[in-house]
C-alpha cells in the first residue's frame, strides 16, 4: 500500500553541498548504533557492543504464541513453535555482519539515511536450525524459485507501508550454513537482535539477516517487492533499476592506537614501537592478506594474519609501527582470495551501499620532551 503522509517526503534523496547532518538523521543515528573500534580486540562481539540497525520498530513478541509459519510452493506447510525450533539438529556459525550502509556518511554527495561512518559491523556466534532443514521437512514443489522472509516489524518506508521482506533464490536459501537463528553467543536472541528468530546468511549484508522473522514463503517466482527491487540497489541515478546488494566487500578496519582525544577522536601515542591490530573480512571469499600504511598510503607494508577463526567471521592482523614524533594517517586495506581488494576512493551510489573504502586514522605520536598532554 503506498501512503501520503503529511509533512514527510517519500524519496530518497542526497544531501546538497554542506548540507548538515539533520535532526532526522540523528534520530536515527539514536536509535540504531555502531559498534565501537576498540571491540574490534574481541574475537566475539558482545551484543551491546554489536552494531544495530533496527528498519522500523523492536517488536514485542510473546514466545508462547508466536509461531514461524512455512508455506507456499511446499508439499507441507509448518507451524514451528520456539521449542519446535529449538528440539531440531542445531548447528553454530560464527559471522561477521556489516551494514550496506557502512561508511554512507564519509561519502559526497552524501545520502540522507542512516548516517553510519565505519562502525556498523560486528562478529557474534549465531544458532539455530539450518533453513535447509527447514526447507527439506516442508519439501519444495518443482516451480519453486524464491523463498521469501517476512518480519514482525511494520512500518512505512519512501510511502509504502510494509512488513519489513526480503528473498532469496531457492540456492542461495539452500545454502549449508543459512540458518534461522534462536541463539547469539550462546544466549536466546536479545529483543533487538530478533528474538525469538532471525534469518542468518553469512557473507551477505545485514539487510539480508532479518530479524523477528514470523513467516517464510517459497514463491514459484522471482520476488520483486520493496526491499529487494526499490531499496538496496546500486544505482547512480534514480530511474535505473540498479544492480541488487548482495554479499560484503573486503574491508580491514584499525584498532585505534593509543588513546583518544574526547571531542575529535584523535589518538595519542608516544614515541616507539606500537603494536597496530584491526580485523578484517570478505563475504566474497576468504582474506589473503592485509597492508597497513603510517605515511598515508605513500608506502605499505604486510600486516601477519592471525588465527582463522572460521570461513565467515572477521580474521586478525597486526604489524609493530616505529611510531616518530609528529602527526601521521594510518590507513589499513584487504585482499581477498577473489581478487577483491579494498580502494582508496570510496564506490559512490545513491544509495550509500557497499562504501569499503579504506579509512584514515589519525594519529598524534607526542615529542617526548613535550609536556602537551597532562595527565588529571
Amino acid at each position: 500500500m503506498t501512503l501520503t503522509v503529511p509533512g514527510v517526503d517519500p524519496s530518497a534523496r542526497l544531501a546538497v553541498p554542506d548540507e548538515e547532518i539533520s535532526t532526522e538523521e540523528l534520530r536515527l543515528a539514536s536509535r540504531n548504533h555502531a559498534m565501537p573500534m576498540e571491540a574490534l580486540r574481541w574475537d566475539v562481539t558482545p551484543p551491546g557492543m554489536h552494531y544495530l540497525l533496527i528498519h522500523y520498530d523492536i517488536p514485542k513478541i510473546v514466545e508462547t504464541s508466536w509461531r514461524l509459519s512455512v508455506g507456499g510452493c511446499v508439499r507441507s506447510s509448518l507451524s514451528l513453535s520456539l521449542s519446535d525450533l529449538a528440539e531440531m539438529p542445531q548447528q553454530s556459525v560464527r559471522v561477521t555482519l556489516e551494514c550496506a550502509g557502512n561508511g554512507r556518511a564519509q561519502l559526497s554527495p552524501r545520502p540522507v539515511s542512516q548516517p553510519w561512518l565505519n562502525g556498523a559491523v560486528g562478529t557474534a556466534d549465531w544458532s539455530g536450525v539450518r533453513l535447509l532443514d527447514i526447507l527439506t521437512d516442508a519439501g519444495l514443489e518443482p516451480a519453486a524459485t524464491d523463498v521469501l522472509f517476512t518480519a514482525s516489524d511494520h512500518g512505512l518506508e519512501r510511502g509504502v507501508e510494509q512488513d519489513y521482506e526480503r528473498a532469496l533464490s531457492v540456492a542461495d536459501s539452500m545454502a549449508d550454513e543459512v540458518l534461522v537463528a534462536i541463539a547469539m553467543n550462546g544466549q536466546p536472541l536479545p529483543p533487538q537482535h530478533g528474538f525469538p528468530a532471525r534469518l542468518i546468511v553469512p557473507g551477505w549484508y545485514g539487510m539480508t539477516q532479518v530479524k523477528w522473522l514470523r513467516e517464510i514463503s517459497v514463491l514459484d517466482h522471482a520476488y520483486e517487492g520493496f526491499q529487494n527491487t526499490v531499496s538496496y540497489r546500486l544505482r547512480q541515478e534514480p530511474t535505473e533499476p540498479g544492480e541488487p546488494v548482495t554479499r560484503i566487500e573486503p574491508r580491514a578496519l584499525l584498532v585505534p592506537p593509543g588513546f583518544p582525544d574526547f571531542m575529535s577522536r584523535t589518538r595519542v601515542e608516544r614515541p616507539g614501537p606500537v603494536r597496530l591490530e584491526g580485523r578484517a573480512w570478505s563475504g566474497w571469499a576468504p582474506v589473503e592478506r592485509v597492508e597497513v600504511s603510517v605515511d598515508d598510503g605513500v608506502t605499505w607494508a604486510e600486516a601477519e594474519l592471525g588465527p582463522d577463526l572460521g570461513r565467515w567471521a572477521w580474521r586478525g592482523f597486526t604489524l609493530v609501527w616505529d611510531a616518530a614524533p609528529g602527526q601521521h594517517l594510518l590507513r589499513v586495506r584487504a585482499h581477498d582470495q577473489s581478487g577483491r581488494t579494498q580502494p582508496a576512493v570510496p564506490p559512490w551510489n545513491r544509495g550509500g551501499f557497499a562504501n569499503n573504502a579504506d579509512q584514515p586514522v589519525e594519529v598524534v605520536v607526542l615529542d617526548p620532551d613535550s609536556e602537551s598532554v597532562t595527565r588529571s
